[in-house]
């Protein structure tokens, strides 16, 4: 998948300047989780140095009643400052967390609908499983991060720089010392998480292993309960998921092997310079409340340091989650909208149809021609049958009419307009098509009828329905029309799911229509209800059907009989079967098998 602009270093956390475009429309509430971000960390920074003034202050005083007051100043000053960090806190938190479900949601919509949109030459190469890890899991990385881990790391990197400088300037001789020693800590850790990132991506990329196998098996769990396949099915999935395990275990281990480091190393300076500081109270150089301040100043500044540590090995996870859904985003669909498309009227009556010394290859097979030198016009209205061996061209046909792939040679117009120079939208909403494996989407049969045409309105779904011969089981159903139909359509029989496709495709009312083998999974009675359902459909719009039943085509205007990407036959029943070729001998084959309806 190729990027418009050149990517960080693979699992960088620079790669997280992909989120860039979907931060930026939020610029007032980064504002405001920055300030309340850095309140809150002042907030923290003042709590020394008024516990200093409590001790200096207060219990240094030799009288006991204005001891007495100045501990009560001082502990309302110090609940002040506990009620301001409250308060700061609380906003930071909910302004932090507001933005990372706002930018996930953002995130997780945009590479969806742009999934959509890829070429079916995309899904050849990428699973479905795979795809939908990386909207599930990888996004919720990217939310911990925006939302929660950014936000903790920039925090406890002002509190941890400003206890540093505090430090700094209070203790400047001992803290440049242990600064000394906290670049020899930084140096390697930098190094170690190099190994952390790679472990991090390889772990997210066998999680999506794992969720492609499942989106396979699940969307054919038929067939592997046919072949009491579940066992294999379960150890497959269980490797795979073993080995995400692994990774992550691997990805664990060194994860925390580099925070162990962080935290000891960093603490071990720390305490040098809180060692330091005790020898100077000793000497009398500075005050018990300086050592005090020095003392919390210090667990600030190594509380910032773990938490940073921590921060790193999540923007680390957050970076591979970042890469993955940025390849999502950057891939380019080979199939696109011409940029200034041509405005072609739709015809009242059926689309005319050509496709002239048309030559295509799938992208999977480049030595086998799908298509060779094929040429075909089809006039406005006519009803054209494809039939043929499997592996003839026929279901290519189909595609290339609805640009899922473009022809390496020949051109096709519709109406006299290239395809290429139509808009997708304006061309595919002139087909209908009725594909052999109908889909039924997870709701209702009238939305599912009014998939085509979303504003059409329920007196329209039901006389589509109607004419599909659907209407009167789908009144059968528990709540009718309104009935829930299931993933997939799994409480309708084949039929049934045939005529709600069918139904759909007349609501559309388009100038062309594809039928591949619509009427394939019907029994001998609704076959003749929905072939004259489907004739009385054609009418005054052009039609091309896919057929291997020859009985359902024998009134077509005209047959072509393709063979190995070319035609080799066309003319009527009659005729063909008169010629004694190919569809004659295919005609003999069927008709000797199965009667002829009447």
């Amino acid at each position: 998948m190729a990027s418009s602009s050149p990517s960080p270093a693979k699992g960088s956390p620079k790669s997280l300047s992909g989120l860039a475009p979907f931060l930026r429309p939020y610029r007032t509430q980064i504002v405001l989780a920055v300030v309340f971000l850095v309140l809150a960390a002042a907030t923290t920074l003042v709590f020394p140095i008024a516990l200093r003034s409590l001790i200096d202050g207060g219990l240094a005083n030799p009288d006991k009643g204005a001891q007495t007051m100045a501990l009560r100043e001082h502990f309302v000053a110090l609940f002040a400052v506990a009620v301001a960090l409250g308060l700061f806190s609380a906003a930071r938190f909910y302004t932090v967390s507001w933005l990372g479900e706002r930018v996930t949601a953002d995130l997780r919509n945009a590479v969806y609908a742009h999934v959509l949109r890829q070429s079916p030459v995309f899904f050849e190469t990428t699973q479905t499983g795979e795809v939908l890890s990386r909207l599930t899991a990888d996004t919720t990385l990217v939310q911990t991060v925006v939302g929660s881990s950014l936000s903790m790391g920039l925090r406890n990197a002002v509190m941890g720089v400003g206890a540093l400088s505090i430090l700094v300037w209070t203790n400047p001789y001992v803290m440049v010392q242990v600064l000394g020693i906290l670049v020899l800590v930084v140096l390697p850790s930098m190094w170690f998480g190099r190994r952390v990132r790679k472990l991090s991506r390889a772990s997210q990329d066998r999680v999506a292993d794992s969720s492609a196998i499942a989106a396979e098996v699940l969307n054919a769990i038929p067939v592997v309960q046919s072949y009491t396949a579940e066992a294999r099915e379960a150890a497959r999935f269980d490797a795979s998921t073993d080995s995400a395990f692994r990774t992550a275990v691997r990805r664990t281990r060194a994860r925390s092997v580099l925070v162990a480091f962080i935290i000891i190393a960093t603490s071990a300076a720390l305490l040098w310079g809180l060692y330091q500081g005790t020898q100077a109270v000793l000497r009398g150089d500075i005050t018990a409340g300086h050592l005090g301040q020095t003392v919390v100043y210090v667990i600030i500044l190594a509380s910032a340091a773990a938490v940073l540590g921590e921060v790193y090995g999540d923007l680390l996870r957050a970076a591979g989650a970042t890469e993955r859904l940025m390849e999502l985003l950057h891939a380019r669909p080979v199939i696109v909208s011409p940029a200034q498309p041509a405005q072609a009227p739709v015809p009242a009556a059926g689309s005319a149809l050509s496709l002239e010394g048309v030559g295509f290859h799938y992208p999977s097979r480049p030595g086998t021609p799908a298509l060779r030198d094929f040429d075909l016009r089809i006039a406005p209205g006519e009803t054209v049958a494809l039939v043929g061996s499997s592996g003839a061209g026929k279901s290519t046909v189909f595609q290339l009419l609805l640009r899922y792939y473009d022809p390496q040679s020949g051109r096709i117009t519709l109406d006299g307009t290239p395809l290429a120079a139509l808009s997708l939208e304006a061309l595919r909403a002139r087909i209908g098509l009725v594909p052999q494996d109908a889909v039924i989407f997870s709701a209702s049969a009238l939305e599912n009828i009014r998939y085509g045409r979303p504003d059409a309105s329920v007196e329209e779904v039901h006389a589509a329905a109607r004419a599909a011969f659907a209407d009167g089981f789908l009144r059968a159903l528990p709540e009718g029309y309104d009935t829930f139909l299931g993933e997939r359509g799994v409480r309708l029989s084949g039929g049934q799911r045939q005529r709600i496709a069918i139904a759909r495709a007349m609501l559309k009312n388009p100038p062309l229509l594809l039928l591949d083998e619509a009427t394939s999974a019907l029994d001998a009675e609704s076959e003749r209800m929905v072939q004259a359902a489907l004739e009385s459909a054609m009418t005054g719009r052009t039609t091309l059907v896919i057929a291997h039943r020859l009985a359902t085509v024998q009134k077509a205007d005209r047959i072509v009989v393709l063979d190995h990407g070319g035609i080799v036959e066309q003319g009527t029943h009659a005729a063909l079967v008169a010629q004694n070729g190919v569809y004659a001998r295919l005609a003999a084959l069927q008709f000797a098998a199965e009667p002829q309806p009447a």
